[in-house]
């Protein structure tokens, strides 16, 4: 089992995303455009490169726009090439490659991200599996779930990615303790959801980038409801721990926080300095507008 290749990466995309609001009241939060791409589409690569080929989403009401931005146009693609833009027609076929396949699950209610994941089980089967939440977007050299894949063919075992936050913002995460270790890989020792910093066992947290074994779905079909009313993730993984290993694992790589404004912000900001065609004029743009600015005050 150490050896398996990771087929299957689940995408959890049924929240409203009411912070975003009214943004988000008719269109779902994982098509918001960082740049020129949807945060669902740059969560789909990140899995296609760790060799994910049987993606499933977790979907709720109003999210329809995921499936279509998923689906074939054939109709786009021939007004594109009637249009001599061969480039732009290029663009949208690419934007799944034909050995994906997309498998779409409704969650009935909104109970939890571990409800979430187990409306996933009959997709995911008896195999490991990721979780990858569109929310955080890692720039990395290497895509973070490609990153946990290695660890996972050495350990044999669930793998989660953490990094530290600030103190006082404990209760927003899932929260991990591995003794003070300070490894790039370490058992967790234990694991709770959104503890108040008084009471959390490190600020180590997990930042929407999960690789789980199978055996987790047992723990979550007895998992009561948890903090904020809901079926945790976290909860069924701690039930996991009894009996099996569960590894935290610091990313290599920039995480933003795309569920908040600022977060958002940020990475649009700073993808659009990196981006290979729009990057010099738009540093350009924000260095005239500081100035501007300077000479204002």
């Amino acid at each position: 089992m150490a050896k398996a290749a990771i087929r299957t990466a689940v995408f959890p995309v049924a929240g409203r995303g009411t912070r975003f609001l009214p943004a988000t009241k008719a269109s779902p939060k994982e098509m918001l455009p960082v740049v020129d791409k949807p945060l669902i589409q740059y969560a789909v690569e990140e899995a296609l490169e760790a060799g994910a080929r049987r993606l499933v989403f977790v979907t709720g009401a109003s999210k329809r726009a995921i499936e279509d931005h998923f689906d074939s146009d054939l109709e786009l693609e021939e007004l594109l090439e009637s249009q001599g833009k061969k480039e732009l027609a290029e663009l949208v076929r690419g934007v799944l490659p034909k050995d994906a396949t997309c498998i779409y699950i409704r969650q009935p209610a909104p109970l939890g991200l571990g409800h979430a994941v187990l409306c996933a089980q009959p997709a995911v089967g008896d195999e490991p599996f990721f979780v990858h939440l569109a929310d955080d977007l890692i720039d990395a050299r290497t895509s973070c779930l490609k990153q946990m894949a290695s660890v996972y063919r050495k350990q044999g075992n669930s793998v989660l990615g953490v990094e530290e936050v600030a103190p006082e913002e404990t209760d927003k995460y899932g929260i991990v303790d591995v003794k003070g270790s300070k490894d790039k890989v370490a058992p967790i020792r234990s694991i709770v959801e959104k503890p108040r910093p008084a009471r959390a066992p490190s600020n180590l947290a997990v930042v929407g980038r999960y690789l789980l074994t199978p055996r987790i779905f047992a723990q979550l079909v007895n998992v009561q409801k948890g903090a904020g009313g809901e079926i945790q993730l976290t909860d069924g993984i701690a039930q996991l721990m009894k009996r099996e290993k569960v590894y935290a694992y610091r990313f290599e790589g920039k995480r933003y926080d795309c569920g908040s404004k600022l977060g958002y912000l940020q990475a649009t900001v700073e993808y659009g300095l990196n981006h290979p065609k729009l990057g010099a004029s738009f540093r350009d743009y924000l260095q005239d507008l500081m100035t501007s600015a300077d000479r204002r005050r």
